[in-house]
């Protein structure tokens, strides 16, 4: 009796487990900077196994990060600040230029081509479980080709 107990506590836990949100950060990378610039954007590929958001990160570089979309409204390029953006499971989001990304605001030093950021990810998933996720984002070149659609503050 005992041994059934302690299989159905198991089970239990680890299906408890295999039910948080269970999300892949790929490709990461920040975007380098110039002397003096206060901000600079942080993308990747997302993928999480269930239903589930991005709802906020931070960095030790900076205490202002923001989870940020860019879209064309007419002719115009407009950036605002979002709650979360939605990762439906088994699909990859990227975030990117001239689309979603996450903003490192207001830095005090400048962002150099071959250092590394440090960026916490909050994903909540449909339950409303939280997971934080450690990425090191390389940091690129300004001019890398796949920097088109650039982001100026």
């Amino acid at each position: 009796m005992q041994f059934t107990r302690l299989s159905i506590a198991l089970a239990a836990s680890l299906l408890a487990m295999s039910a948080q949100a269970q999300v892949t950060v790929k490709d990461a990378w920040v975007r380098a900077t110039v002397p003096q610039q206060k901000a600079t954007g942080a993308f990747m590929q997302i993928q999480a196994t269930q239903d589930s958001k991005l709802i906020s990160a931070s960095s030790p570089l900076t205490p202002h990060v923001e989870v940020h979309e860019m879209s064309m409204q007419g002719d115009v390029m407009k950036m605002r600040q979002v709650a979360d953006i939605a990762l439906p499971a088994g699909k990859t989001v990227e975030l990117k230029p001239g689309g979603y990304h996450v903003m490192l605001l207001d830095l005090k030093q400048q962002v150099k081509e071959g250092a590394s950021v440090p960026l916490t990810l909050v994903i909540e998933n449909k339950d409303g479980k939280r997971e934080s996720i450690e990425v090191k984002a390389p940091v690129r070149a300004l001019n890398t080709s796949s920097h088109a659609g650039g982001h100026k503050h």
